[in-house]
């Protein structure tokens, strides 16, 4: 087995006397810093590097990053020399980025979602997203860590966990979750290892990271970023999108990657549909705006506070806020699943298919047979009985399958525009999830809280989620949903509610949440 860690070695290259500051730095802020002269792509892929290896593989140990690209180093050169000629590709230019590993680059790093049966998937491919990225002047750094497979795998799993890598912790309370699938994407940006990654969503694997780690993330809307190259679950589904530390990071991202893909049938109206996100962003974007606002009903009080503040903020900035009931979606989580399923097995199987000849597993049923034979380092803590069921599903022509799409589909779509149209909002608001649960090995994810990702998920709608604040030092996000290719609309109103309420705070690496003296009872303050 190659070592998956690859490139650490740059940590020991020659950089300046004075050390690149990264922590809590931006793409605008790295740009700007580029442009003055004041640093360099170089230096920055060297300090970005230096900063893994204190963070990420020693000290608090954050497991969020799978690889480091070998040729970071070289690219960063590259885009170097560019701009000491005269070029500049735009705001990405030079700027070090991660990409979650089910993502395909044509980099020296495996894409392994992972697994231990895709160590040897080195694919020597970009899936167009990266290629988009790169055109843009982003250098790859490297890929970052996931819940195995993307958290298809079992009811029962440990959100962040994977045979590759271990258990992603969170930055904020190194016991707790850092959510998934995307976790080692939403990790290791709070923990400034880069200026930005790419996380991907089939139901909340971008919201519920992004949320959790205190990050601005957005699913976009379905057909706007390819997902040629991506180990698949659901093409129904399925969507990278952007995890940032600013809503103008997330859109300057989002305005690479989108594009119309012809091997992606989906993409076909997203070069007409797209437009540079980050242009027109205004801090007065709220002022008349007319805002759904859904207030779930199994949130803690202390999330209901935050929530109430974040409310507050949107109407001192003009919002109108308009209060609306989630219409009944009966059966809508069978629904969905049954999806999910059938399509996982006909996409994984696709994708196998065109992983080079190294790669053993070619079908979802080989898969399984591998995680059984090597269930000591692949089930050591949950099994695989989704794998298992959706290996018994019976393809796309199924009726029972079309039928679930066709009702799930209609479900989610009507219950969004239907809030959208009670309040006649362009935009609704509601917590993203809870605060990050404990990471559990015997009982796995143990979270009964509030989730805005279904919804948009499966109708293919937009979901921004940006920091509002924190419970007990955990961080919370405010999520922005609207229709369908309304991405500029919950991005100018993130951006405006982010520039009044500035709730992201850094992470401190705690071992555990810092919860106040409540845990030690009223004798605790007695001498």
């Amino acid at each position: 087995m190659r070592n998956l860690l690859i490139g650490l070695t740059l940590a020991a290259a020659p950089i300046a006397a004075q050390a690149q500051q990264v922590e809590e730095r931006t793409i605008e802020q790295l740009q700007a810093d580029m442009t003055a002269g004041r640093t360099s792509s170089a230096a920055l892929v060297r300090a970005y590097t230096r900063r893994i290896e204190r963070i990420d593989r020693r000290g608090p140990t954050l497991r969020s990053v799978v690889a480091i690209n070998p040729d970071a180093l070289a690219q960063a050169r590259v885009l170097d020399a560019e701009r000491k000629a005269g070029r500049v590709r735009g705001p990405l230019h030079g700027v070090p980025i991660l990409i979650k590993d089910n993502i395909d680059s044509a980099d020296d790093m495996p894409t392994t979602a992972g697994s231990l049966a895709l160590k040897d998937n080195y694919t020597r491919r970009d899936a167009p997203l990266v290629a988009r990225l790169r055109a843009a002047g982003a250098v790859i750094l490297g890929k970052t860590n996931l819940s195995e497979w993307a958290n298809i795998r079992s009811n029962n799993s440990m959100s962040g966990w994977s045979a590759v890598r271990g258990l992603v912790k969170n930055p904020y309370a190194l016991d707790r979750t850092a959510c998934g699938s995307s976790s080692g994407s939403g990790s290791s940006i709070a923990a400034s290892l880069a200026a930005a990654a790419v996380g991907t969503e089939t139901d909340g694997s971008v919201i519920c990271p992004s949320s959790i780690n205190g990050l601005v993330g957005l699913k976009p809307s379905m057909g706007l970023v390819s997902r040629t190259h991506v180990v698949p679950i659901s093409h129904s589904q399925d969507i990278p999108g952007p995890m940032a530390k600013s809503v103008r990071d997330a859109a300057l991202m989002l305005s690479a990657m989108a594009g119309s893909d012809p091997v992606d049938p989906v993409t076909t109206g997203a070069d007409a549909a797209k437009r540079d996100y980050a242009a027109g962003l205004s801090p007065n974007a709220l002022q008349g705006l007319r805002v759904a606002v859904y207030h779930p009903q199994n949130a803690s009080t202390e999330l209901m506070d935050v929530f109430h503040r974040a409310l507050d903020q949107l109407r001192a900035g003009g919002a109108v806020l308009v209060d609306v009931e989630r219409p009944p979606t009966p059966g809508l989580g069978d629904a969905e699943i049954k999806v999910l399923l059938t399509e996982l097995k006909a996409d994984l199987d696709a994708y196998l298919a065109t992983t080079p000849p190294s790669v053993t597993t070619r079908t979802l049923d080989q898969v399984i047979a591998f995680n059984k034979a090597n269930a000591a380092a692949e089930m050591p803590f949950f099994g695989q009985e989704l794998f298992e069921e959706a290996a018994k599903t019976k393809g796309l022509a199924d009726p029972e399958y079309r039928d679930a799409r066709a009702k799930s589909l209609k479900m989610a779509s009507e219950a969004i525009d239907g809030m959208l149209k009670q309040a006649n909002a362009a935009v609704i608001v509601t917590p993203s999830y809870g605060a990050a649960w404990l990471s559990d090995t015997v009982h796995g994810d143990q979270y009964g809280g509030p989730s805005s990702s279904q919804l948009p998920a499966i109708a293919g709608y937009p979901n921004l989620t940006v920091p509002m604040g924190l419970v007990d030092g955990l961080p919370v996000g405010l999520s922005f949903i609207a229709t369908r290719n309304a991405d500029f609309t919950v991005l100018n109103a993130g951006y405006a509610y982010e520039q009044r309420a500035r709730a992201r705070v850094a992470p401190r690496y705690l071992p555990t949440a810092d919860a106040g003296p409540g845990l030690d009872g009223a004798s605790g303050s007695r001498p």
